[in-house]
């Protein structure tokens, strides 16, 4: 009996370290890295982003195709916010927290240049530039905010970024299905594989 007792305390206390230990190195995580990264909200997001695609094909004119995504992005960025809000809520983790507010103030100046230079190109009449514009930018903002995040998130920014280079150099013709493609796949993709990794 007493040599069941011996054998069984340092396994107990084997098992309670490695628990601390797991304990410590996630608290560790989430105080350098903003783990509110919505996986099911980016899905979201790339949901609308689909039907967006669908509504603007119908559109004639540059210009209203391209007011179906200014609204598409109103959509997306309130069901980005409720979904952090849930997200961050159900883990526990505080929005105030000082790597939230590093990764919201590198995210947010490339989508304040983004809203600037869209008004300004929209009045030059200069529209074939704006959708290469928006996923560059916001490629720009999603790598740059990903630096304090998970690591799939830099990682869809850059491949936002390129998407965008790619948009800003090739034919008009195109520019909706690069939308489409960044907005709608990249989303669609990255927020599954985020959902499923590191907890919706």
């Amino acid at each position: 009996m007493k040599l069941k007792r011996a054998i069984s305390a340092p396994v107990g206390l084997a098992s309670q370290a490695q628990d601390n230990l797991r304990f410590i190195r996630e608290t560790m995580s989430r105080s350098v890295q903003f783990t509110a990264v919505p996986g099911w909200g980016m899905v979201g997001i790339g949901c609308s982003a689909v039907l967006a695609y669908l509504v603007a094909r119908q559109q004639g004119a540059t210009s209203a195709q391209l007011a179906v995504w200014v609204a598409e992005s109103l959509l997306a960025a309130s069901l980005g916010a409720l979904a952090i809000f849930r997200k961050a809520r159900r883990e526990g983790l505080l929005l105030s927290h000082a790597v939230s507010r590093r990764f919201f103030l590198n995210l947010a100046p490339p989508m304040v240049a983004g809203g600037l230079l869209t008004a300004a190109l929209w009045k030059a009449g200069n529209l074939q530039v704006i959708p290469g514009m928006w996923l560059l930018l916001y490629g720009t903002g999603v790598f740059t905010g990903g630096a304090f995040s998970v690591k799939p998130v830099p990682m869809m920014g850059l491949a936002f970024a390129g998407l965008g280079g790619l948009a800003l150099l090739s034919a008009p013709l195109f520019q909706q299905e690069f939308l489409l493609a960044g907005f709608g796949g990249f989303h669609l993709i990255f927020g599954t594989y985020i959902a499923r990794q590191y907890g919706g």
